[in-house]
């Protein structure tokens, strides 16, 4: 019995994970924006959702204002990020995360800084059910950026990110698409931390962290960009690849380090021979 739910518990992070990715793909495989802030929106739902739900707002209300404060979040950003390229957007996204992080960790008569936030509501009062919840929510995720993507407001983003001069060129308002593509990206990863949340049922600010940033960019570079079923799969690579080293009989201390360094080859072995991850449709640039 232990040994299935230690299973339900890894099937919860692939969902939620998958979740983060998937919308995540959106932002930096579809539309080309190198968003290093997107485990900020995470953690601004994760943080929105768990103070609805300690307060007293019922459940729904707290994954809704997750969404909608994440996705004005990354509007926000998006004003005076998007008009730059390449490194120079990673780092100014970037810079948001650390500031969202030093203000989780110092408004404490808000977010309780370092203590964080315990007793957090869960969904579900089983595991199994919140399965459930979290597949069909990931389904759900999948499913409508994939028909985003085909629409014209998806194609546009696509040659956004091809070509940004050209799609200006035909008439297109690319910065209004990379506003509304981030905006879309974020409230998807609001929801995704509000899922979190409530699963663990404590924060604090190590939400933050870039050791998460890492993990999450390594899922989406290892799946493939621009591919909806690569951030699934890549999720799934990274999360339960490492998994087996619980049960081989390492030492605790080892095991850790062992992780980083089985993530650091797979990472390095499908930039060498999958240079577009297992399912990608294009380059990281």
């Amino acid at each position: 019995m232990a040994f299935i739910n230690y299973l339900i518990h890894l099937a919860i992070l692939v969902c939620i994970y998958g979740m983060l990715t998937v919308s995540l793909n959106l932002a930096v495989g579809f539309t080309g924006l190198i968003n290093l802030g997107h485990i900020a929106f995470f953690g601004i739902g994760a943080y929105t959702s768990a103070l609805l739900a300690l307060n007293g707002y019922p459940l729904w209300a707290a994954i809704l204002g997750a969404a909608l404060i994440a996705a004005l979040a990354g509007i926000i950003l998006a004003f005076p990020t998007t008009r730059l390229k390449g490194d120079y957007l990673a780092l100014a996204t970037l810079g948001f995360t650390f500031i969202v992080g030093s203000i989780a960790r110092n408004w404490t008569s808000l977010t309780r800084g370092p203590l964080g936030l315990p007793g957090i509501p869960k969904y579900a009062a089983s595991n199994q059910t919140l399965l459930w919840i979290a597949a069909g929510t990931l389904l759900a995720f999948s499913i409508t950026i994939y028909c985003i993507t085909k629409t014209r407001f998806g194609k546009t983003l696509q040659a956004v990110r091809d070509d940004e001069l050209a799609a200006a060129m035909l008439g297109k308002n690319t910065f209004v698409h990379k506003v509304a593509a981030m905006g879309i990206s974020a409230f998807f990863a609001g929801i995704a931390g509000s899922f979190f949340a409530h699963y663990i049922s404590f924060i604090d600010p190590s939400i933050f962290g870039l050791g998460d940033l890492v993990l999450l960019l390594s899922m989406l570079i290892v799946g493939g960009l621009a591919s909806v079923p690569g951030s699934f799969i890549g999720t799934a690579i990274i999360l339960l690849i490492p998994e087996p080293l619980r049960f081989i009989g390492f030492p605790s201390a080892l095991i850790g380090p062992m992780r980083e360094m089985l993530f650091a080859l797979i990472l390095l072995l499908i930039l060498i021979y999958r240079p577009k991850g297992i399912f990608g449709r294009v380059d990281l640039q």
